[in-house]
Parts: C-alpha cells; sequence; structure tokens
C-alpha cells in the first residue's frame, strides 16, 4: 500500500481521480460502498484507495483549495473499521475483505482503505438490494457510476449481444442483393481465397450472423437488417437509425431551430453502402489545409486526412447502441466536425486507444474488420492521432456521456501551429509557456471551454502534468475555473478574451441574418423579479405573469418542506417557461446549489423530466434546464 503522504500529495496534483477517493467518513454510509463496488469491479484498474478523514478544504478565497487530513476521532476509530469490514462482508452478491490501516498526521486519525480489483471470473460485483445492471458500479474518472445492460457484455462474454437479436416482423425479402455483392467485393479485395466467398448468400448471411434458422425458417437479426438491409425496410422497422449531416454557420451551438442550421442531410442505407456516402459527403464539404514549415507556407494539400474520417465515421456505426432511438448527429462547425453517436464508449476515456476492443456489436465490427472497412481492432484511435499529428492538425479530442448515453468525437479543422496561430501566440512570449499550455489556449479560443480529459488528449500528457498546465494558465489569469470535481472545466478570462482581436478568423460558413431583435422593455417587469439575476428580456408577457405567480408561491413556502415533490414541481414548472441556469433557481429558490441539484436536479434529469440546453456538452458554461413533455 501507499502511504498517506504519497496519496495526499497525488491527490492535490490529480484531484480525486481513477483510483482516489477522499471521504470525510462520519460513518460508514452508501456512497463508501458503492466506490469499494467501483474499483471492485473496473477492468483493468487494479483496485484504487478510499481515504477516510480528508477532505477538500472549503476555501473559498483559495484559487486552488488542497486536500487536507480533517481526520476521524479517536473513539470511532474502531467502528468506522468494523462497520466497513461489516458492510463489505454482507452489502454485496459476494464478501469483499479490504485492506484496512491507519495513519496519524499531525495527531489526526486517517483510515486507508485499499480496495483490490476481482479477477474476472469473479466479477460483477453488485449490491445485493440493487441486483444487475444498476448495482454493479463502474470507476469512470473520479465518479462511481451505475451499471448498465451494455457493461454486462464485459463481464459476461455468453451474453447475447443485441446485434445478434432478431429483428421483429423483418422478413427475407427484407435484405438487398446489392448489399450482398457490396460485401462480397469488399471481403474479396481483403481475401479473394475467403472460404464464405464460396457460399451461395443464405449460407454466407448465416455464416456472418445476419440470419439465424429456427426448424425451417429464417430470421434476420439486427447485424443483417441493419448492414445489408433496404432503405425501404430500414424506414419501416428502425425509422431513427439514420445518419443527420448539420451544417451549422457559426462556431456556437445555436439553440433556436428557427435558426439552427445552415442545412440539413438526412442519410439511410445498408452500413456497407451508407459509410461511403457519409465520407464523400463530408469530404466534399471540407477545407483545404496548408503545411506551415520553417517560416513558409508549403503548398501542398494537407486537409483532414480521409482515413481519420473514415475512423470516426465508422467508429460511430460499428459502436453505437442501436437500442437507442435516435440518430448518429455529424455537425459541420466552421471550425471542426463533431460527429456525436448514442451509446457512451464501454471503454473508459483513459483507456480509449489502448490495444484492444470491447465491442457493443460484436457482429458488426467483425464485418467491418473483415472488409478492412475499420483498423485492426483497438487501433483506431491511436492511427487516428498518429495521422492528425502527420499533418500538423490538432488530434481528436474524445468525450464519453454515460449520463446521456452518448459519445463525441470532435475533429478540429485546425493546424498547428499555423502562420495566425504564432503570430497571435506572441502576445504570451512574456509567460514562458510550453507547447502544451500553448496547445490549450487554441484550443480554448476555438472552442470556448476546455476539461481536463481534452487538454489530456489534444497533448498526450497525463492527467498530473494537465492539471499543472492548467493550473499555470489560471494563476496566470488566462483561464478561469467553472463546475466542481468530475464536472470541472474552464473557459477563457477577459484577459485572454482581449487578444482574440489580434487574429482575423472567419468563424461563419456563410451570414446568417436578421437574428437580432430589440430588448423589450423591462420597465414594466413585476417589482418581486426584479432583483433576479435573470435575463427576462425575450419573454412573452403572459410569461413574465407565470414567473410571478411561481415567486408568489415560492415565497409563502415555509422554511422547512418535507414533501420533495413541492420543490420538483416548482423547478418543473419554471423550466417549461423558459431554461434556467442552477445559480438562477438557487436565487429563486433561496437554497443551496447542492441541494437543489442533488436533491431535485439531479432525480428530474434521471427520470427524463428534464432536460439540457446544451446537450452535446454538459459542462457548457452557459448550460441550463429546461422541462421534456411540457
Amino acid at each position: 500500500m501507499e502511504s498517506l503522504k504519497e496519496l495526499i500529495s497525488q491527490l492535490n496534483s490529480t484531484d480525486e481521480c481513477t483510483n482516489i477517493e477522499a471521504k470525510r467518513a462520519s460513518d460508514i454510509g452508501k456512497s463508501i460502498m458503492e466506490t469499494v463496488c467501483s474499483f471492485s469491479n473496473e477492468p483493468s484498474l487494479g483496485g484504487g484507495y478510499i481515504l477516510l478523514g480528508v477532505e477538500k478544504e472549503d476555501n473559498q478565497k483559495s484559487l486552488f483549495p488542497e486536500y487536507v487530513v480533517t481526520g476521524i476521532p479517536f473513539d470511532k476509530l474502531d467502528e468506522i473499521q468494523t462497520n466497513l469490514a461489516s458492510q463489505c462482508s454482507d452489502f454485496f452478491n459476494k464478501p469483499i475483505r479490504p485492506t484496512i490501516k491507519v495513519e496519524q498526521v499531525d495527531g489526526k486519525n486517517v483510515v486507508i482503505v485499499f480496495v483490490e480489483e476481482l479477477s474476472p471470473e469473479s466479477k460483477p460485483l453488485y449490491i445485493k438490494s440493487k441486483g444487475l445492471p444498476q448495482g454493479a458500479y463502474r470507476r469512470v474518472g473520479s465518479a462511481d457510476v451505475k451499471g448498465t445492460e451494455d457493461d454486462m457484455g464485459i463481464y459476461f462474454s455468453t451474453t447475447e449481444s443485441f446485434d445478434s437479436t432478431v429483428v421483429k416482423d423483418a422478413e427475407l425479402d427484407d435484405i438487398l442483393e446489392d448489399s450482398i455483392l457490396l460485401y462480397r467485393k469488399f471481403r474479396s479485395e481483403v481475401n479473394s481465397s475467403a472460404e464464405e466467398l464460396q457460399y451461395d448468400d443464405i449460407e454466407l448471411l448465416r455464416s456472418i450472423h445476419a440470419i439465424k434458422k429456427k426448424g425451417k425458417d429464417f430470421f434476420i437479426t439486427y447485424t443483417g437488417l441493419l448492414t445489408f438491409g433496404s432503405r425501404p425496410a430500414l424506414r419501416r422497422l428502425l425509422p431513427m437509425v439514420r445518419v443527420d449531416y448539420i451544417r451549422v454557420s457559426t462556431n456556437e451551438w445555436v439553440e433556436d431551430a428557427n435558426n439552427r442550421f445552415t442545412s440539413t442531410l438526412d442519410m439511410r442505407g445498408s452500413l456497407l453502402e451508407l459509410v461511403q456516402r457519409i465520407i464523400h459527403t463530408i469530404g466534399d464539404d471540407l477545407p483545404k489545409g496548408f503545411e506551415l514549415t520553417d517560416e513558409n507556407i508549403q503548398a501542398k494539400n494537407i486537409g483532414l486526412p480521409l482515413r481519420v474520417l473514415r475512423e470516426a465515421v465508422v467508429n460511430a456505426l460499428i459502436h453505437r447502441s442501436y437500442k437507442e432511438n435516435s440518430p448518429i448527429q455529424i455537425i459541420r462547425y466552421p471550425n471542426r466536425i463533431e460527429i456525436i453517436n448514442p451509446g457512451f464508449s464501454l471503454k473508459t476515456e483513459e483507456q480509449l486507444g489502448e490495444p484492444g476492443s470491447v465491442n457493443r456489436n460484436p457482429y458488426i465490427s467483425a464485418i467491418f474488420h473483415e472488409t478492412n472497412l475499420a483498423e485492426t481492432k483497438g487501433s483506431g484511435i491511436r492511427t487516428m492521432r498518429r495521422l492528425m499529428e502527420g499533418v500538423s492538425m490538432m488530434p481528436p479530442t474524445f468525450e464519453s456521456d454515460r449520463e446521456n448515453n452518448r459519445f463525441t468525437v470532435r475533429l478540429l479543422l485546425h493546424h498547428l501551429l499555423n502562420e495566425k496561430d504564432l503570430e497571435w501566440l506572441k502576445n504570451f512570449d512574456s509567460y514562458n509557456l510550453t507547447d502544451n499550455q500553448k496547445r490549450i489556449l487554441i484550443f480554448i479560443r476555438e472552442l470556448g471551454a476546455v476539461d481536463n480529459s481534452s487538454a489530456r488528449q489534444i497533448n498526450g500528457s497525463d492527467s498530473k502534468t494537465t492539471n499543472s498546465d492548467l493550473r499555470k494558465l489560471r494563476e496566470l489569469d488566462l483561464l478561469d475555473t467553472k463546475g466542481r470535481n468530475r464536472y470541472t472545466y474552464y473557459i477563457p478570462t477577459s484577459v485572454l478574451k482581449s487578444t482574440y482581436s489580434d487574429i482575423n478568423v472567419d468563424q461563419a460558413i456563410t451570414p446568417v441574418e436578421g437574428l437580432s431583435a430589440p430588448a423589450k422593455d423591462l420597465s414594466a417587469l413585476p417589482s418581486n423579479l426584479s432583483a433576479l439575476a435573470i435575463n427576462l428580456s425575450t419573454l412573452a408577457k403572459d410569461d413574465i405573469d407565470k414567473l410571478s405567480l411561481i415567486k408568489n408561491k415560492i415565497d409563502t413556502l415555509p422554511a422547512r418542506i418535507n414533501d420533495k415533490a413541492v420543490i420538483k414541481n416548482i423547478i418543473l414548472e419554471l423550466c417549461s417557461i423558459k431554461e434556467f441556469k442552477m445559480h438562477e433557481l438557487t436565487v429563486l429558490l433561496n437554497k443551496s446549489e447542492k441541494y437543489i441539484f442533488r436533491d431535485f436536479v439531479k432525480p428530474l434529469l434521471e427520470q427524463k423530466e428534464l432536460g439540457y440546453k446544451f446537450p452535446d456538452m454538459i459542462t457548457h458554461p452557459d448550460q441550463a434546464y429546461l422541462t421534456l413533455n411540457k
């Protein structure tokens, strides 16, 4: 086991991370048990440490609050250790025996708990009262997250994958003969002597799990329909399985549905034909770049490598969750491409790019690998990073969002470092920035925000180094911190923004006019709303009156409310009128942000009664909440 000094030093370098969790631990509650479960389950983690009696200092004046030893009273030490051992023995489907020891710092006691990762055959560990899959927690970054049905495939290799199940109401006539011929063509180019090429169509489809035989009848699987199905059949049976290509006129996502897009195109078809169509559609729409060598710009085409685009598209098609009734979105901003597919990554962000693959759709993946449409298993992300680096472009970044069950690939259409970047970076010559810190500044200039995960990916650095880089940029008053713990992200300060005028970058694909409108007269707003830090200028008078009535209702509430449904309903009423930010809800309800989020907003999000204003970036600096199914 590592020493307490080493563990606290690591905490202060990286914050709570994958394998260390700090707890005040006044008692052994549900949160600690969830962490024990996640450390036991997470593949390749090797287990983790729980520090009881250590917490982050509550110092609002400190730029970087540190973890300090608060200690556990001596008369509670035995009770804490006994309760922990007892619950680890009885709480789960099998007993867990963590290693427990006590260390002292300045006379204060800390209980160090090391939880070892279970062997593959012993997983998953789960909380008995919750059962599978939700009781089998995983460790994702610094969070303990509930297991899902997709996670179960990691632990149970015999579990039938979704792509091998039969599609209800599908018929053999729904298979497109041209798609079978296309498969034979691609497979022959890879291996002309492949045995399955000698089979007739039915035998071929059975060999790759596209159809199943029951008795004398054949039934189409999801692999068969998705890979070989006709467009009418796909529209009839899987109407939301499509790819939406969206062109946005500015670098920011516009929430106004009437002014959101420059153009959209929705694409359907069998996966083998669809992948080619998507790549050509995006490729024809991309600008071409130039390479910066010495002091000259060498005139040769080094735009986004086609192979990188292919890998990103193929990744979305073969790893998306086909259980989700939502399309893949490919959003073309002026400065980047974002590919968002339903289904979080079954590998953690730290494991992305590592050898080996965890497949949600193993039979679809096998078809893509055997036809050479996808890289060798587990090597696609490494290949994308290498190719982007080869043409001096920003490496791709990846975001796996378990909460909203989606995975995002971002390809920044930016050459590092081009002539304009070098000129702009002269603003910071006196700051003695490293190359990594310069790349972070360019990334945040282009996207408006950055978190530790994205910064790690663009620089290929570890969490400790990245944290140090972000800390220095904040100390230099170039970045400001938003959010807390795993939701922490960084935005540009006014000092950094003031340098943006030094670059002349056209950020629009096509100009969008007619979007401005005069602000409504605010002088007539109800007096009981005048003190709120809320922009009401875009609301109609009826909505402002509704807000006033809700505010009156809030003002009459007792200080202590036992029925949480009262506040939940008020939040839903508020967010049905306009999107509300967290700080606005706290002002209205006169409650702490932690209390409002933990007891009301988070449950409403999980129940799909509330939604995000910016679902594509949960940590967006202007994130707000809106009522669904108004």
